[in-house]
């Protein structure tokens, strides 16, 4: 009797053993987790560059930590079901005796009840404060960048800038007043039209939801476009899409957003919000919204560089209208082309039979 009383002991401290860690790993969510435990939990995700890919990137790892817990105990369960309880070993036992019975034990089904639904709403509590980080708009953002997707390429123009970047020392506003006016002249047919303004009024041609800025950058099929931004700096992206359904992502910020045609009359918040890019470096970016024949090529770059770097970028990118961004780029001393997109071709020319790879080793 003494020993079926400390089984019975042992059983509760286990379970609530197992809730307390738990518990404890999920309430780090915002904490760092070991390097050795993040390298094997991560999966393979890319390192965060941002704040808010941080964020993430811990709330997946002990997400997975707290899932490798619960699925090791069940794991043992069913060894210790399958090893005690098969035929073979039945066949050694002396009586006929089946196993225990549990299935009317009320204590034992609200405790299999519970667990559950504790760890649902554990896991939904750590969802929303991630989420909330990630989608939060308050971040007073010093450069605000209109993105444009298109089939099969990318638009980026700057939107505003702070003081601290701006060409002019004061706020800068980059919208291109002669250029939104013609789009604006689009939401509506004009008359004669057969069928005019089809949908909710405007035009399908309609273009005056996009925004078109005097610093921009358009991606072409000889030139994978690059995004030039500063570090250590609150971002604003202000997404659009030209046609079809895309998607904005760039792995490290482990975020992605889509960028829909008509977005406040799709019910979509269009702009998001980072709080800085921690490094410098060039970032891929793709498109993560299967938007037709070449979308696996519409592939655009984040070039992070020094908020110094950036400042000098702007100012000549603005004294010098007619210049490429390569030649901005290289002004400041970058490479003057997307270095991070490979081994990708951009060239559409040919590429109907899937040829779409550069082999990386061609030239060496």
């Amino acid at each position: 009797m003494e020993k079926v009383k400390n089984r019975s002991i042992a059983k509760k401290v286990g379970v609530a053993g197992s809730l307390l860690f738990g518990g404890l790993a999920l309430a780090g969510c915002e904490v760092a987790p070991p390097e050795a435990v993040a390298k094997v939990l991560d999966m393979g995700w890319p390192d965060p560059v941002t704040p808010e890919g941080v964020q993430v990137y811990n709330f997946w790892v002990w997400v997975w930590a707290v899932a490798w817990v619960v699925g090791i105990i069940m794991w043992a369960l069913f060894l210790v079901a399958i090893f005690k309880w098969n035929a073979k070993a039945q066949a050694k036992k002396t009586d006929d005796e089946f196993p225990k019975q549990l299935q009317y034990n009320v204590s034992l089904e609200l405790v299999l009840t519970i667990i559950p639904i504790v760890i649902v709403f554990v896991l939904f509590f750590f969802t929303v404060q991630a989420q909330t980080v990630v989608t939060a708009r308050d971040k007073d953002p010093e450069v605000a960048v209109d993105v444009t997707a298109f089939q099969w390429n990318w638009k980026f123009g700057y939107a505003e800038l702070s003081p601290n970047f701006s060409p002019t020392g004061q706020k800068y506003e980059g919208l291109d007043a002669e250029r939104q006016a013609v789009a604006e002249e689009t939401k509506n047919d004009p008359e004669g039209v057969k069928n005019p303004n089809p949908i909710h009024g405007t035009s399908m041609g309609d273009l005056s939801y996009l925004n078109y800025n005097l610093i921009e950058t358009v991606g072409t099929t000889d030139e994978v476009p690059v995004l030039v931004l500063p570090v250590d700096t609150p971002i604003e992206f202000r997404l659009a899409s030209g046609d079809v359904n895309h998607a904005f992502w760039v792995p490290e910020f482990l975020f992605k957003r889509d960028a829909y045609a008509h977005p406040e009359a799709n019910q979509q918040e269009r702009s998001f919000q980072i709080e800085k890019i921690d490094q410098e470096g060039a970032f891929v970016g793709r498109c993560a919204e299967m938007c037709g024949t070449y979308h696996a090529m519409m592939n655009f770059e984040i070039r992070a560089v020094s908020p110094e770097d950036f400042r000098d970028y702007i100012r000549f990118r603005n004294d010098n209208p007619g210049a490429t961004n390569a030649e901005a780029l290289q002004s400041i001393g970058q490479e003057p082309y997307a270095t991070s997109t490979r081994p990708f071709n951009s060239d559409r020319t040919g590429t109907r039979d899937g040829a779409n790879y550069s082999d990386p080793n061609a030239n060496v």
